[in-house]
């Protein structure tokens, strides 16, 4: 299990101890890694006091400047030991507690078990946004998932071995599930529950970041899409 932190520290601890409960509970032989892209609170004190607590099991790895939420995915991915790498963000907004109904679901010849909100419990203007580009992004790359940004997935570490992950912001997402959904391997779904954040704010919903990840969504049709089809 890995968690992608930014400026999550009041959020860490709570999720860090009930993470190694459900582990211990329903896993034999796990890892919990947390990837802290560049926090500027105290996310690495806070770490720092988990690591004492924990022990071993509990890996942070620091970025000193941030990579972006791509970046962070593609440390916390290419650092999974474990044949299964599940991933969750930082800041809380979804219940470790659920990750047994993943665990359940992962069979021979399933490649991802990816979570979808049951309800999304965001500000209204982050709702309609995450629904448009949700919509967007499913229709432009044939996307069969119904919730591509819900960001609770359990994933065959083989088939990451095997993926090539470029994006660097939160399209990377998309490009995660195009290139599973191209795999042997099924993709199944199960409905999880989704909180308010309690602390601090997205860095996605912002004009900036919009207008920046649109174009980068673009670039990742014209080179995952476009050329794949052009070199088929």
């Amino acid at each position: 299990m890995f968690f992608p932190a930014y400026n999550d520290a009041p959020s860490l601890p709570g999720l860090i101890d009930k993470t190694f409960a459900v582990l211990a509970e329903h896993v034999d032989d796990y890892e919990v890694i947390v990837v802290n892209d560049g926090s500027y609170d105290n996310t690495g004190e806070v770490l720092a006091a988990l690591r004492q607590k924990h022990g071993p099991r509990l890996r942070v790895i620091t970025h000193e400047a941030n990579r972006g939420y791509g970046g962070a995915l593609r440390t916390g991915f290419s650092s999974a030991t474990k044949e299964y790498v599940f991933y969750t963000d930082g800041d809380g907004q979804y219940d470790v507690g659920e990750i047994p109904a993943l665990l359940a679901l992962m069979e021979p010849g399933v490649g991802l078990v990816n979570g979808y909100k049951l309800q999304r419990n965001d500000p209204w203007h982050r709702i309609w946004i995450g629904a448009v580009y949700n919509r967007f992004a499913r229709f432009l790359f044939r996307i069969r998932l119904r919730d591509v940004d819900c960001d609770f997935r359990l994933i065959r570490r083989q088939l990451l071995e095997e993926i090539h992950l470029t994006s660097t912001s939160g399209t990377i997402c998309v490009e995660l599930v195009r290139k599973l959904e191209l795999s042997p391997y099924r993709t199944v779904e199960v409905g999880v529950h989704h909180y308010p954040r309690l602390h601090g704010r997205s860095q996605f919903f912002r004009v900036r970041s919009l207008l920046k990840t649109l174009y980068q969504l673009i670039r990742l049709y014209v080179r995952v899409v476009l050329l794949h089809r052009w070199r088929g």
